[in-house]
């Protein structure tokens, strides 16, 4: 019997030892270009983009031609999709095992509503690979793939959820709080599989504490953790030792995120005020949309901004609201607008 594992990209893996394996990626979209989500090269490429974009930005998720090809000639078909509630990835699967299973009435597909993204992906994929080496069969390995993916839980802590804002998985009010005075958001996916923040860290420190009580809210005795980091190794190591310390029988496992997590993790960074949108700019402390609107206004009358500190010549600015947001924000040119 051929078996034969499938996942799109969201699960931060391109290849995948002991069992046949494809991967059907997802893409982004950003500044008239086109990342596809099949390469580690492609992944820091793509954040290196948008650090400095400041356009509009989307994804679009692999069709169901895609996921027939990724099927192959498998006898048996296994396949893990990003939660159907955040994208329509698993719509697209489904869609393509009941064309394969048309075509072949002698095989089988099962496609698997992670109701989640990345690690929790990955963990189903090697209980699949456990289950499939051990000679379970294909409806034996169905249910407790199931049962295992109802039993798992996906939790993060952002420092920028702007692009999960504007591309409408969680309100533009939740994420505009993210980022600013060093707030980071903790979160989880909801039992329907869609985003909830569940509370903050203020600053870097306090992140894989409250990390820690979240995990401890949600039982955790000490199995298998997956952490998916976007160029933050330090941050999961100490996370790792964290769980080490309080847990030292775990297993925790580490690795970066791949286009499509990366993508809505994002790196934090800094607002350019010679680039930065109306929305961005109101995430800074105490500006408004009134503010925001004095300094593009600002921006477009002067040709940009020469420094930080001409931002006081904006109206309503003052020196006590430039300090309140200095570390949050930066001068570069704009490309697009320069002569060069």
């Amino acid at each position: 019997m051929n078996y034969k594992l499938v996942m799109d990209s969201s699960s931060n893996v391109y290849s995948f030892d002991g069992v046949d394996f494809a991967s059907a990626p997802l893409k982004i979209l950003a500044g008239g270009r086109e990342f596809v989500d099949n390469d580690p090269a492609v992944v820091s490429e793509m954040v290196q983009f948008l650090k400095g974009h400041k356009g509009k930005s989307s994804t679009t998720c692999p069709n169901a031609g895609e996921f027939l090809d990724a099927f192959g000639d498998a006898d048996r078909v296994f396949c893990i999709t990003i939660s159907s509630n955040l994208s329509g990835s698993y719509n697209a699967a489904v869609n393509a095992a009941e064309a394969y299973m048309e075509q072949y009435p002698d095989r089988k597909v099962h496609v698997f509503d992670s109701l989640s993204t990345g690690p929790e992906m990955l963990m189903a994929a090697e209980k699949i690979r456990d289950l499939t080496q051990a000679g379970a069969s294909f409806e034996e390995i169905v249910e407790q793939v199931e049962a295992y993916l109802s039993s798992c839980q996906l939790l993060f802590c952002l420092s920028s959820m702007l692009n999960l804002a504007n591309n409408g998985r969680i309100p533009m009010a939740v994420a505009k709080v993210v980022g600013v005075l060093g707030i980071r958001m903790l979160g989880c996916a909801s039992d329907e599989g869609t985003i909830k923040t569940v509370g903050k860290a203020r600053g870097e420190k306090k992140v894989t504490p409250e990390l820690m009580k979240l995990l401890e809210s949600k039982h955790y005795k000490g199995g298998k953790v997956g952490i998916a980091h976007c160029n933050n190794l330090s941050a999961a190591e100490e996370l790792k030792r964290a769980l080490l310390e309080k847990h030292p029988g775990a297993q925790v496992d580490i690795g970066p995120t791949t286009c499509l997590c990366s993508f809505y993790a994002e790196e934090g960074g800094l607002i350019n005020l010679n680039t930065a949108t109306l929305e961005e700019l109101t995430t800074l402390p105490g500006i408004g949309e009134v503010i925001a609107g004095r300094i593009i206004d600002y921006r477009q009358t002067h040709g940009g901004f020469s420094s930080v500190d001409e931002l006081d010549e904006v109206a309503g600015i003052g020196e006590k609201r430039l300090e309140a947001i200095r570390d949050y924000i930066t001068v570069e040119e704009d490309h697009e607008n320069s002569g060069g």
